[in-house]
């Protein structure tokens, strides 16, 4: 299925909209989560009880922020006006791009094949990315979930805080990974429409 894009600007009621009931790539980490000791994860069944009830009500959940989120919105802006200086890529921003069941919200879209990722972080968090010099891992999934969501070939992350130097990484789609990826997704949706029939089937009992 063909990748479609929503424009539509991120945190908006629009946006919540067009991302109910679909796990998305900022999540993927949550839907491949594995429980201890082979139970199923919390954070996994919580997230697919969430869309469950976006599916059934036909509302969006309310938005969880916190500081950092909030911290980051607020420099989404210079770390992109950063990125661009550095690099010199012309930038095409979007609210979401959704395939199938599932979508992404990617900060910004980069000729015909590239996207790119920006992430805050603090001062000695950034200066470790720089000191490693490698694409972050906690970011793997959301970033190669983009690329599989956009059907695009590469993605820049961009890790940025004022008054320190741009961390810029660059990673090529990770086919291996993404099969692997879009097996958990699959079964995770599996599973999410027998918890959605489920509830109906509970709600016609009960109207009975």
């Amino acid at each position: 299925m063909a990748a479609e894009i929503i424009n539509c600007e991120q945190g908006t009621e629009e946006w919540f909209r067009a991302r109910a009931g679909i796990p998305t790539a900022s999540e993927f980490s949550t839907v491949m989560a594995k429980g201890r000791g082979g139970e199923d994860s919390k954070t996994r069944r919580t997230y697919m009880l969430k869309l469950a009830g976006e599916i059934i009500t036909g509302e969006p959940t309310e938005g969880y922020t916190n500081a950092h989120m909030e911290r980051g919105h607020a420099l989404e802006d210079e770390g992109r006006a950063a990125y661009q200086f550095q690099t010199g890529n012309q930038m095409k921003q979007v609210g979401f791009i959704r395939n199938g069941d599932k979508g992404c919200s990617p900060d910004s879209l980069i000729g015909d094949n590239g996207m790119l990722e920006i992430k805050t972080k603090l001062p000695h968090l950034l200066l470790d990315c720089i000191l490693k010099g490698n694409f972050p891992a906690e970011h793997k999934a959301q970033c190669q979930g983009a690329l599989w969501v956009a059907e695009r070939e590469w993605i820049d992350i961009a890790v940025y805080w004022p008054k320190l130097p741009l961390f810029v990484c660059r990673a090529a789609r990770d086919e291996e990974y993404i099969k692997m990826m879009a097996d958990a997704v699959a079964t995770f949706n599996d599973e999410l429409q027998a918890v959605v029939q489920q509830v109906q089937q509970y709600q016609l009992r009960k109207a009975a």
